[in-house]
Order: C-alpha cells, then sequence, then structure tokens
C-alpha cells in the first residue's frame, strides 16, 4: 500500500484554531465510537503552566476531548529536598498552606472552562522525606506507601469536583521514575519494581477513592519498551513487569515463591489500564520481535498478557477476574527529524502514523482514548535530545504537518490481496456534521465524490469504496465561513493501489 500525503498549507492560526474537519458516519459494529482524543504535554501544564491561557483554548479548537495532567509529589509537597517533612504538615490535608497547588490548580482550572476533561497522574518522584530511605537523597527510590497515599487522597479530594479519573504513577518500569527496578545478587537479577509499585497501589487507590468518591484509578501506565533485567537499574520490559506485578510466572501461572510474590500477595484492584504504546520509528502496525515488550502495533500480546494474569488472579478489575479492562493509551507520539535525527522520524510520518495509530484505536473496541503526546516539541540543546520532539508544533512554535491533519485525521484502508478499502475519518471537535468523501484515478487530475453523508454524534465516519486501480481519496467539509478563514477544509489525500497476496 502506497501513502502520499498532500496536505493544504494553512497558517498556524488556521491549524489552531479553524480547521475543523471530516468524518464517521456507519461506524462498524465492532468500532469504538466512544473514543477520546487528547493531550499530554508537561511543558505546558507543568513546566510553563503560563502558556495555558493561550494554548488550551487552541486544543479545544483542535478537538481535545481530555488532557492529561501529571501531579508530581516532589513539585507540590514542602521541603522536597530535606530529610524530614516539615513539622506541623497534614499530608493528607489538601487544604494544608504548605502545599504547592497553584500551578495545578491554575491549569485544571483553564482546562474545565475550555470543556477539556483533565486526566491526573499521581505520581513521583518523592520529596526525599517521602523515600523509605530518605538518606540515599534519591527521590525515586522506595517511596513510602503510607507518605504517598496521603498524598495521593490530597489530590484526589482537591480536585474531585473537576476530575474523575486518575492514573496511578508514571511509567513504573522506568528507572528514572521508580527504583529499583531490580534486585540484583550473584545468582542474577529479580524484578523488584512491580513490588514497590504493588504496594504503592495497594495503599494509593483506596486514598483516591476516599478522597474522590466514585473515582476511576487506571494502572500502571507502563512504557512500551525496555531492557532484560540483568542491572540493578535496567529499565524493565513491560510484560516482564506485568507478570511480576500480578505474580505470574512465564506462562502466566500464579506463583508465590518468588521472593517478592510469596509474602501476603494482594491482586492490584483498579478500574483500567493506562498504557504508552509509542513506536519509536516504526509504523504503529509493525509488530515488535521481542516478545516482553509491546507498542502499538502488537495489541494484541498486550491485551492477552493482561488477560492472563487477570485470569490467574493477578489483577482485579473493579473486583472481577472475568470482566475486561478497558485500555487507555494516556501517552503516545512520534518523534520528529528535524530536529531529533536519531530516534525521528519524518514530518510527513509522523502525521501519517499518528492518523494510522488513531484509525486503530477506533477500530479496537477496549481502547477508550488516545493521547497525543506532545503538542509543542522540548527545547533541544546543541546535540542533546533528551527531551522529546513529538508534538504538532516545533518548539519555536512552527506547525508541522501533524498540525493541519490532527482536527481531521483520516485513513484508508486497503488488506493486501483485498479490493474493498475502509475509509475512516474524524471532524473535530466531534459534533454531527457532513462531509464528501472524493476520489481521483491516478491518470486523473479530476477529484469525484465518492459519498457525501454524515458523521456519527462523535464526529467519525466510515464507508467502503471498491479499489480497482491506484486511486488517492480525501474528504471535505463544509462549515459557515468566518471572515478571513475558508469555509472549506480538506483532509490528508492517501493513495492505496491493490496488492495482490503473497503465497
Amino acid at each position: 500500500m502506497e501513502f502520499v500525503t498532500e496536505m493544504p498549507r494553512f497558517s498556524r492560526s488556521l491549524a489552531v484554531a479553524a480547521l475543523l474537519v471530516a468524518a464517521l458516519t456507519a461506524p462498524a459494529a465492532h468500532a469504538s465510537s466512544r473514543l477520546l482524543t487528547g493531550i499530554a504535554d508537561d511543558g505546558v501544564t507543568q513546566r510553563s503552566p503560563a502558556l495555558g491561557a493561550s494554548v488550551i483554548p487552541a486544543w479545544r479548537a483542535d478537538g481535545i476531548d481530555v488532557a492529561r495532567v501529571a501531579v508530581l509529589w516532589s513539585y507540590v509537597a514542602p521541603t522536597p529536598k530535606a530529610l524530614a517533612g516539615p513539622p506541623g504538615f497534614h499530608a493528607e490535608d489538601p487544604n494544608d498552606p504548605q502545599y504547592h497547588w497553584g500551578d495545578v490548580d491554575r491549569t485544571i482550572g483553564e482546562l474545565v472552562a475550555a470543556g477539556i476533561k483533565p486526566i491526573i497522574t499521581v505520581t513521583g518522584p518523592a520529596p526525599i522525606w517521602g523515600s523509605s530511605v530518605p538518606s540515599r537523597r534519591m527521590p525515586s527510590y522506595k517511596p513510602d506507601p503510607v507518605k504517598f497515599a496521603q498524598f495521593a487522597r490530597a489530590v484526589a479530594e482537591r480536585f474531585a469536583a473537576s476530575v474523575d479519573e486518575y492514573v496511578l504513577w508514571n511509567e513504573p518500569n522506568i528507572a528514572q521514575w521508580l527504583q529499583p527496578q531490580s534486585d540484583c545478587t550473584s545468582r542474577g537479577c529479580t524484578p523488584q519494581a512491580p513490588a514497590l509499585y504493588r504496594a504503592i497501589a495497594a495503599k494509593a487507590i483506596p486514598a483516591i477513592k476516599a478522597g474522590d468518591p466514585g473515582a476511576q484509578v487506571l494502572f500502571p501506565a507502563l512504557a512500551s519498551g525496555g531492557k532484560t533485567p540483568n542491572k540493578r537499574n535496567n529499565d524493565l520490559k513491560p510484560l516482564t513487569f506485568l507478570r511480576a506485578l500480578g505474580c505470574v510466572d512465564a506462562t502466566y501461572r500464579a506463583e508465590r515463591k518468588s521472593p517478592f510474590c510469596r509474602s501476603g500477595f494482594k491482586p492490584i484492584n483498579g478500574d483500567g489500564i493506562a498504557y504508552h504504546p509509542h513506536s519509536r520509528t516504526a509504523s504503529p502496525d509493525k509488530a515488535q520481535s521481542d516478545s516482553d515488550s509491546a507498542a502499538f502495533g502488537d495489541l494484541a500480546r498486550l491485551f492477552g498478557a493482561v488477560d492472563r494474569i487477570q485470569k490467574a488472579g493477578g489483577f482485579l478489575n473493579d473486583g472481577s477476574k472475568t470482566r475486561k479492562f478497558s485500555f487507555a493509551f494516556t501517552e503516545f507520539g512520534y518523534q520528529t527529524n528535524p530536529p531529533d535525527p536519531v530516534l525521528g522520524v519524518s514530518l510527513s510520518n509522523q502525521s501519517a502514523y499518528v492518523q494510522h495509530a488513531t484509525y486503530m484505536a477506533w477500530k479496537n473496541p477496549r481502547v477508550t482514548m488516545l493521547i497525543q503526546y506532545l503538542w509543542r516539541d522540548d527545547a533541544v540543546g546543541a546535540g542533546n535530545f533528551s527531551g522529546w520532539q513529538s508534538g504538532m508544533f516545533g518548539f519555536d512554535g512552527r506547525p508541522k504537518p501533524l498540525a493541519a491533519a490532527f482536527p481531521n485525521p483520516f485513513w484508508v484502508d486497503l488488506p493486501r490481496g483485498k479490493r474493498a478499502a475502509t475509509i475512516w475519518g474524524q471532524v473535530r471537535p466531534g459534533d454531527a456534521a457532513q462531509v464528501t468523501v472524493q476520489a481521483r484515478a491516478a491518470d486523473s487530475s479530476t477529484w469525484k465524490a465518492v459519498k457525501t453523508l454524515a458523521t456519527d454524534a462523535r464526529g467519525f465516519f466510515t464507508i467502503t469504496s471498491l479499489v480497482r486501480a491506484k486511486t488517492s481519496y480525501r474528504f471535505r467539509y463544509q462549515r459557515p465561513a468566518i471572515a478571513g478563514k475558508p469555509g472549506t477544509v480538506t483532509s490528508s489525500v492517501w493513495t492505496v493501489s491493490p496488492v495482490t497476496s503473497r503465497r
């Protein structure tokens, strides 16, 4: 299948405020028409919250339904570098004057005012006094579950009126966020971070629900890759982490003999799975060869692992061993080259891959949300790509092609050996609207209407079209013209060719 992107050129203001685009009408019975569109950008919501006043309305104009806000324990707690908590501090009380809520309050308020649903990730690193071993002065080392639960309850109680979903910790399979990852002796290494996380969850999930009755708590927000656990702080592969978290062996049978499972094991009881299925430079439909990693192309592997662990009693879905978990992809994106020449994809591929992934998420009824990470690239120093460059805009504010495509995702799915293509799209912000799907033969310069149809209430549409030869597709959406802005918006253009199956 060949994909060729032909994007209209829009100014940044048009990309941000004017684009409302296209499509899904007769959704297939298996499709996730409830799929929510999200954004996560700590550079806006955490490090530079003053940007929120101008950026958050642009998020809503681009059809953002939800925004993930990371509330870091060490950022809002008092005296984060001290070995002991401050005298008279009541950590479970969100109104304790020693807490520093100002920036979080501001961001949550701006999101709610814009009509965007906030989702809070309650996470470390801890203040030094929040570690079980503060003398190490390592914020990510063995967080004290009781002290963290007090903080988690304070977060939930403070934002209960605005938030109903929480994510417990960020990427606990990454040493930057939780240490030690493994316990290592001369005989080898045993994953330890899953046991630390399980202890945190046992205290923090009930604390969040006590602070915000009725709240949903998602876990464990793992990164999609890792390493073999042969060093103390090698990041753990996600399926390795999941099995150790649920105390099952490599065959997904319950095991209670390993050091971190044999004493008092209790399964995590949560409401959904949060996950970060980053695919690095691979297309979202490409599976990874490593059987313990799971990116976007490995959803069957990820879902199967969670289901088998749950069946073995390692996880509970609101108390159930059989009710399948839904999955919220609370972080997903592609870094671009430029600016990152090592881990970046081309600007056109970023746009194509994100649209393809959105279609894949929509097709899967277990996926409830897909959160784009980031809106704007992190800053890049000379030769330093330690941050993320996966934004729709560069750090200088210049739009990438994804900025124009994001409000109107579009995809044409033509499996090898087939002639019937599924044509899919969405108008954002979601609402009932009319779109016209158009086709152009390879030897023609004329676009012809394939079908004009209404989207569903969430702005989605899908149709089937027979493809006999190389054909380009796009869709157009008509809206009332606004002064200085066109009334017709055109989607990305995808070109597909029938390909005979290889035998």
